[in-house]
């Protein structure tokens, strides 16, 4: 039997090596487009690779995912990430979890996770064919014919495709001729570009536990921020960038975004500074967690007196500041890439898949896998521990369904 995986990343070498590890007797091949494979876990988690997360409940497991929570449940139940960190430590990498309860090689370096693969995949004979963009997939007779850009075909008894996303729905067009629903592509995890005069010249400030949200949206995120150069940036930006992905698309990028910078009661606190510090400037008592430079830039932008002492502060001052401090207004035009992690929402409908095997349920024979599916999630791990899952699943249903 011939297997075929179209794309050389995260789901397509893990399918290939469970299928491999499942039947030995399978012959493989990857197909990737470029001359590289394995780039998406090269650059992840700044070169560590981020290869799971520690949460070891299911159902909170899936609440990191906007789309595809509930299809992962069943997968998940069969290859978990505590799985993952077995199968990784069974074949000779040891991992590490830290605070945020982020999983990574105790190497610190993702070419620990690439050479296992590379090695693994030389170790069961599977073929690597770089170069190979498929460009349509014919099935005849229970056999499908990959062709790629320049003509050259390829047959295989078994398919499967784990690409990744695409940015536009036009390149899933090998697919939908094979009857697929595509969910059109829109970006997912990104930063936001923002101008606001709060945010000049605070690049590279973070801020913890921040509460943000989309004005006039049912849209909340809370978590940590990072101001940057071109605006903001932080797990709390990019949760709310995914769960809010297809809004987001549809008001062009441009919205507004309510910035709660602290929990802490804003009129107890200034009420105590009143009696302990009466006399203090109070752009010089930044009240706590609020980092001396944003409580600077904030009361500048309150419209009160930043020159005022705590003693000659009125209740509308007290007022202004308490509405900056929970309720900042930030004006956001456009998006960025986070990092060169590209994620898109999106892709090959959910209801067209067998998620006990991976199978389509529109052709037999072709199985999916990773990003390709309309399923991703916030980092963490996340986006990597649902390849590893269906690819594992994908992987051993093609050995046994002969």
């Amino acid at each position: 039997m011939k297997i075929g995986i179209i794309g050389g990343g995260a789901a397509g070498f893990f399918a290939a090596i469970t299928a491999a590890e499942t039947n030995s007797i399978n012959n493989i091949s990857i197909l990737e487009k470029s001359t590289s494979v394995l780039s998406k876990i090269r650059i992840s988690g700044g070169g560590r690779c981020n290869v799971t997360n520690s949460v070891t409940d299911v159902k909170e497991f899936v609440k990191n995912y906007p789309r595809g929570s509930k299809e992962l449940i069943s997968v998940f139940s069969r290859f978990s990430n505590l799985d993952t960190i077995e199968w990784f430590r069974n074949h000779g990498v040891e991992l590490k979890t830290e605070s945020d309860g982020r999983i990574f090689p105790v190497s610190n370096n993702s070419q620990t996770v690439i050479d296992l693969f590379i090695n693994l995949s030389s170790k069961y004979n599977i073929r690597l064919i770089t170069g190979f963009e498929a460009a349509n997939i014919l099935l005849d007779d229970g056999v499908f014919t990959v062709k790629d850009k320049r003509g050259n075909t390829l047959t295989f008894d078994k398919l499967l495709v784990s690409t990744g996303g695409f940015s536009t729905i036009e390149k899933y067009s090998w697919l939908t001729n094979l009857g697929h629903k595509i969910i059109p592509p829109v970006p997912s995890l990104f930063t936001f570009n923002c101008k606001d005069n709060i945010l000049k010249g605070l690049q590279g400030i973070s801020v913890d536990d921040v509460m943000l949200k989309i004005r006039n949206i049912k849209l909340l995120s809370h978590g940590d921020i990072l101001i940057t150069h071109w605006g903001l940036s932080g797990p709390a930006i990019l949760k709310l960038s995914s769960f809010g992905s297809r809004i987001l698309n549809d008001m062009n990028y441009k919205f507004t975004v309510e910035v709660c910078w602290t929990k802490i009661d804003v009129y107890k606190e200034i009420e105590t500074a009143q009696k302990s510090n009466p006399l203090k400037q109070i752009i010089k008592h930044p009240i706590r967690n609020i980092p001396t430079r944003l409580w600077e830039s904030l009361i500048k932008n309150s419209g009160v007196n930043h020159e005022k002492r705590f003693n000659e502060l009125s209740k509308k001052d007290i007022e202004a500041i308490n509405n900056i401090l929970t309720r900042s207004q930030l004006s956001i035009n456009g998006k960025s890439t986070f990092k060169e992690e590209f994620v898109t929402a999106g892709g090959v409908s959910l209801k067209e898949v067998d998620f006990r095997t991976m199978e389509s349920k529109k052709v037999k024979g072709l199985y999916f896998a990773g990003e390709i599916l309309d399923i991703d999630s916030i980092t963490g791990g996340f986006n990597f521990q649902s390849a590893w899952s269906t690819a594992h699943i994908a992987g051993q249903s093609m050995t046994r369904q002969v």
